[in-house]
């Protein structure tokens, strides 16, 4: 099942081109495939067009519930904070005091207790920067006060899921920079398959799949995106979504809590080197869904994870320009993930981009 390397003759005659000849990739971590059709990107696009992000995001608004000294819908006041700042969810999809379903009649109808808690976390209280527009320091706080949560939720629940949709095409329906955490009495499914993958390859190969993958990307370079002395990021061979990126770290580090001060520093930069990058790409506030995966927690941190290694997806689903992206739908829903670039073009794409804002730019040359 697995393509022809590049430049081998395939039956049937002709030179095989990643760039220009479909095949399929595997992905060890989800363990499927997803179909590479890069000539796809040429064909015109006569689709569904998004609104730009706006531009005119006021500092702050009394009646934006996330800004400092507002009123959420649940009456409470926020308090005038200068950093982060933490609240419970109003609206949670979790909750700790849930009861038990009862027990199933059939096994085509299951159901299991799931029980959590669901917070806010606010990076900044501007609501006009996101992170690429924050300090160093202003994003190395970000970081610190997720490794506090992660440590907190991660004491009693098996799983801490942190997340960022950024942009209304990503379903965020506040430009507030900010995040999510949702622990839960469960692993969910991803951390399931990421699991028992990551368990599978260190029990064949005798190493953490995500740290002989970062070993080889750093070597191979043609998928990286930016490094620095403890991380690097790259578009993973397996990319499904067109600028989609993998965030690693160099040495064998289980969960985000593990980090030391130096690799917190070094976090920070890259961070925001990568998503300076994704905002220069078209110009615009790049959206995307981004979450931390790391070992389980909770009753796991008793046993052995050492088949896991910290990293960070980032899911953007802008194919085109600002305003064309891409859609997983039809063959992506029914059959399997489909991509219209090479993961090594969108690489190439990112790597090229400046690490100066575009809005500093403008400032700069104003």
């Amino acid at each position: 099942m697995e393509p022809s390397p590049a430049g081998q003759e395939e039956e049937g005659g002709g030179r095989f081109r990643a760039s220009e000849h479909q095949h399929v990739r595997y992905n060890p971590l989800r363990d499927d495939w997803v179909l590479v059709s890069a000539h796809r990107v040429k064909r015109p696009w006569q689709g569904q067009v998004e609104k730009p992000p706006p531009e005119d995001v006021p500092r702050w608004d009394p009646n934006n519930p996330l800004c400092p000294g507002a009123t959420r819908a649940n009456g409470e006041v926020n308090p005038q904070y200068e950093g982060t700042f933490i609240f419970p969810n109003d609206f949670p999809a979790l909750q700790p005091d849930a009861p038990e379903p009862g027990d199933s009649d059939h096994p085509l109808f299951q159901a299991a207790a799931a029980r959590g808690v669901c917070k806010v976390m606010c990076f900044h209280p501007w609501s006009d920067l996101t992170l690429p527009l924050m300090s160093l320091p202003e994003i190395r706080a970000v970081i610190d006060t997720w490794a506090e949560l992660a440590t907190e939720l991660g004491a009693s629940y098996p799983w801490v899921q942190i997340f960022e949709n950024k942009g209304a095409m990503m379903g965020c329906s506040n430009p507030h920079p900010h995040c999510q955490v949702w622990a839960s009495s469960f692993l969910p499914n991803e951390a399931r398959l990421e699991d028992r993958t990551q368990q599978q390859h260190l029990t064949q190969r005798g190493v953490p799949m995500l740290l002989e993958y970062a070993e080889q990307e750093a070597l191979r370079k043609e998928r990286l995106v930016v490094e620095n002395a403890d991380w690097l990021v790259v578009v993973p061979y397996w990319a499904t979504w067109p600028y989609q990126t993998l965030l690693l770290p160099r040495r064998h580090v289980s969960r985000l809590q593990d980090l030391h001060e130096g690799e917190r520093d070094s976090l920070a930069s890259i961070m925001q080197r990568l998503l300076i990058k994704y905002d220069n790409l078209f110009e615009v506030s790049f959206p995307y869904s981004m979450g931390w995966h790391g070992a389980p927690t909770g009753p796991y941190l008793e046993e052995d994870c050492g088949h896991w290694q910290l990293h960070a997806h980032y899911y953007p689903p802008l194919l085109r320009s600002a305003t064309v992206r891409k859609f997983m739908v039809g063959y992506e829903m029914l059959a399997q993930a489909q991509r219209d670039l090479t993961p090594e073009q969108a690489a190439e794409r990112l790597r090229s981009l400046p690490e100066v804002h575009y809005k500093h730019r403008a400032k700069e040359t104003s």
